[in-house]
């Protein structure tokens, strides 16, 4: 169904259901009316409960303290005087200014941390009604206050129970408003994605506070019809179990629907007493229906009708292409982005250091370098993720250094992440739409997709050539509209500076070409587009400028032509320099058994195939390289490889055995095994059981003679071995994970970028190892970004480009080949696209 329809009858349905529970009232008497007041009162509160659970996604299990509070708040002010119409509103008012002061410190947290704050608040005020007895009566509790009068009419507990049902009626349409406001719309997007939803200028601090008041202060108005319809209140009213309780209707009912609450409320209320003959056994039936349900039903019973309702599909409205790119269309006499001599350091590590670069208006500005060069970090300082340790950012006429996320998007610069970020349970056409706030909230209570907005957002899908179902969620998106509908969200901002962090990741050759000509397009209306990528044919094909990195210090800034022959880029990528290796003390000699073969291997992620056609074999006793740029499918050949992704098509042969269908710790035990990218230690062990850990598919134990002879390979574990994994340094570390791999008796050792974030010294270090084992005869299968130094220990080599094979020969002969340097550097079909 459509939007506006979906609306219309959420609000009859709140309607007939109010309409509903007067009617039983006036048809019922006595315990039936005061069990139809809890009911409202209990969805009035779960209501609440709705907004900071269903909506942020934040567990509080403190609402029966805030429920307190606003019970007690009432009847103290309704003993002293004060009349109910006045006592009511202010209790909610007080509960709600408390919630504001808890979520101060609470908000900062998260998980199983958020939960323990709230559950000691509830016992804070539970033992506050108990000893403050001058105030709340200790456990002899509070009674004898006046029922309310309206127009001089004396109110009953039907009077009473009729405005209940009327409140919650009203919170429940409130909530269905407030769901599609801003407000709803930025509470949503910081569950899904936080960091995302920062980046388009939400403030996630505010945004968590005014759920935590919201729902603090539904409880205090919850609280505050229930002391009167008690007409008495002591603290065993209000236990802890009744939190997790609250928070078992809102599940059961279906977080984030508007109805659940209602839903949530009724069984949670109603189901005690039909269990009234086994009071002792209840909470034991709510967590056998509350386990049932999450097993059945995990979005709740309004949740999972939903979820099988017919949908009727939007109809097209998209706005036409000249009004998309006026939109987008940046005023004129933009300033673009300067940096200035920025730099990071974390801990000791200097990450980056003195960056300076400009994107200008109208221009591509890319920012390159090999893995740990410090591009996403620098990006990540530019948005305001990170704040710089020293210089300047300069757009807009501001210096925005050390700005947040939120203040630093607002001012129109808008980026995208290396990792998608969307927001999975809102359609492709409602991420767009969140980018349109660029964080303001607005009216609490109004909707942000009217006509207009969404045919923009469906223009602007159209765009960037999206062609799906706009109403998708964008958690069922294959990963190229993914990509698509997160740089529309960013345009939809109407930003002057747009980052981009490796937007072609893991698409396929003539997605990236199509994405090239929309980067380019887009950069010519006027936009600074910066784009970190490591796809160097696009890179080099749109750039107009290229910012070069490397271990975090700038080391060029020029046009693609300049910096594809530049030498220290060169350098930068193949590894050349004074880094040496040791050769091989005797020639290798070939022999007649390949250790490992791929034939035909086809594999990637979803439905684009990463790896084409790869065809390679390692021999028994051979050191092989395996080198390409970033995202050319190295670290995916390894996984597959390894088990740990399956192919598509093709074979994997290790020892005449076909290994492309068996489980990772099968491949082990066959003798294969993967020294993965960043070491993946287990910090909390030790050394000493961070490598015994190698052994374990093994079917024999290792001696201790073996243990030593690793370490003597490694003398600097030696001493450390008793320490705990985390404390070493980055190249223990790798010394330690090689070490590990040893352990397991492998038959061929794969290694995945060993060098990776080390020092030179370092690098020569662990090199000089891998020719020790390389003559001692382990087969060893490397991937490198630092090419010439791989070449200066392997015995042959392949080159990868965009998951195919393009060179491949003895390391001498790579050393010569133009296509080593091409593959990492790029050529200009990219460039051809975009024109």
């Amino acid at each position: 169904m459509t939007a506006q329809i979906k609306a219309r009858a959420l609000d009859l349905s709140i309607l007939a259901a109010t309409i509903l529970g007067l009617v039983l009232l006036h048809t019922t008497g006595g315990y039936t009316q005061f069990i139809l007041g809890m009911v409202a009162i209990w969805t009035i509160l779960c209501v609440g409960l709705n907004v900071l659970y269903g909506l942020t996604g934040l567990v509080s299990l403190g609402q029966v303290g805030f429920f307190a509070i606003g019970a007690y708040a009432n009847a103290i002010l309704m003993k002293a005087g004060v009349t109910f119409w006045l006592a009511l509103p202010a209790a909610t008012a007080i509960t709600a200014g408390v919630g504001c002061l808890l979520a101060v410190p609470a908000v900062r947290m998260a998980g199983p941390f958020l939960a323990m704050v709230t559950i000691a608040f509830a016992f804070i005020v539970e033992h506050v009604a108990i000893e403050w007895r001058s105030l709340t009566g200790g456990q002899n509790g509070l009674m004898g206050f006046d029922m309310p009068t309206l127009f001089g009419m004396a109110f009953g507990e039907r009077e009473l129970i009729i405005l209940s049902m009327l409140l919650a009626g009203l919170a429940l349409l409130a909530y269905r408003r407030f769901a599609a406001s801003g407000w709803g719309t930025a509470m949503v997007a910081l569950r899904e994605a936080d960091v995302a939803a920062a980046s388009l200028g939400f403030n996630p601090f505010l945004t968590k506070l005014a759920a935590f008041a919201i729902a603090a202060g539904a409880a205090g108005l919850a609280g505050g019809l229930f002391a009167p319809l008690m007409m008495f209140i002591a603290p065993s009213n209000f236990v802890l179990s009744q939190s997790i309780l609250f928070l078992f209707a809102v599940i059961l009912g279906g977080a984030g629907t508007v109805l659940g609450p209602l839903i949530g409320a009724t069984v949670a209320v109603m189901l005690p007493e039909m269990l009234s003959d086994m009071a002792e056994y209840r909470l034991l039936f709510f967590g056998a229906l509350l386990i049932a349900v999450l097993l059945l039903a995990p979005r709740g019973i309004v949740g999972t009708i939903a979820a099988v309702l017919p949908r009727r599909a939007e109809p097209s409205r998209a706005a036409d292409a000249s009004a998309v790119l006026d939109f987008i269309t940046p005023e004129p006499g933009g300033t673009g982005l300067k940096v200035q001599e920025l730099g990071i350091t974390f801990g000791g590590l200097r990450a980056v250091e003195g960056a300076s670069f400009e994107a200008r208006p109208g221009q591509v500005t890319s920012i390159i370098g090999p893995n740990g060069a410090g591009k996403t970090t620098l990006l990540n300082m530019v948005s305001g993720f990170y704040t710089p340790g020293a210089g300047r950012i300069e757009t807009a006429g501001r210096n925005i250094a050390g700005w947040s996320m939120h203040a630093t998007a607002r001012l129109g610069v808008a980026r995208t992440y290396q990792a998608t970020r969307l927001f999975g349970a809102l359609s492709a056409e409602e991420n767009v739409l969140t980018g349109f706030r660029n964080g303001r909230f607005g009216a609490p209570l109004k909707g942000i997709a009217d006509d207009g907005s969404r045919a923009m957002a469906q223009g602007l899908l159209r765009f960037v050539g999206y062609s799906g179902d706009t109403a998708t969620p964008a958690a069922d998106l294959p990963h190229v509209d993914r990509r698509l509908v997160e740089i529309a969200r960013a345009l939809a901002m109407r930003p002057h500076v747009l980052l981009l962090d490796e937007p072609a990741a893991g698409l396929m050759h003539a997605d990236k070409m199509t994405l090239a000509a929309l980067l380019r397009q887009i950069a010519d209306l006027g936009i600074a587009v910066v784009l970190v990528e490591h796809d160097m044919e696009m890179v080099m094909g749109i750039s107009d400028r290229i910012f070069a990195l490397d271990a975090g210090q700038p080391i060029a800034f020029g046009t693609p032509e300049a910096i594809r022959s530049n030498p220290r880029v060169i350098a930068a990528y193949l590894g050349e320099g004074e880094l040496r290796a040791p050769p091989r003390v005797r020639p290798y000699e070939p022999g007649a058994m390949a250790r490992l073969a791929t034939r035909n291997l086809c594999a990637g992620y979803g439905a684009a195939d990463v790896l084409s056609d790869v065809n390679l074999t390692v021999q028994q006793g051979e050191l092989v390289a395996l080198l390409g740029a970033n995202g050319a499918g190295k670290s995916t050949f390894l996984k597959v490889l390894s088990g740990l992704v399956r192919p598509s098509k093709g074979q994997v042969v290790l020892n005449n055995t076909y290994i492309h269908e068996a489980p990772p710790y099968r491949i082990v035990e066959g003798g294969l095994v993967l020294v993965p990218e960043g070491r993946q230690v287990f910090p909390e062990l030790t050394v000493a059981e961070n490598i015994e850990l190698g052994a374990y598919r093994r079917r024999h134990r290792p001696d201790a003679g073996e243990l030593e002879r690793i370490l003597n390979r490694f003398p600097r574990l030696r001493e450390r071995m008793e320490s705990p994994a985390g404390l070493l340094s980055g190249g223990e570390q790798q010394m330690m994970a090689i070490a590990r791999g040893l352990m397991a008796a492998p038959q061929i050792l794969l290694l995945d970028e060993p060098s990776l974030g080390l020092a030179p010294a370092m690098v020569e270090e662990l090199y000089a190892i891998l020719a020790e084992l390389r003559d001692d005869g382990v087969t060893i299968l490397l991937v490198d970004q630092m090419a010439t130094l791989a070449l200066a220990v392997a015995d042959r080599g392949y080159v990868l480009e965009q998951g195919r094979i393009v060179a491949q020969g003895s390391a001498a002969e790579l050393r010569r080949d133009d296509a080593l340097i091409a593959a990492y550097l790029g050529g200009g079909e990219a460039r051809a696209a975009a024109q």
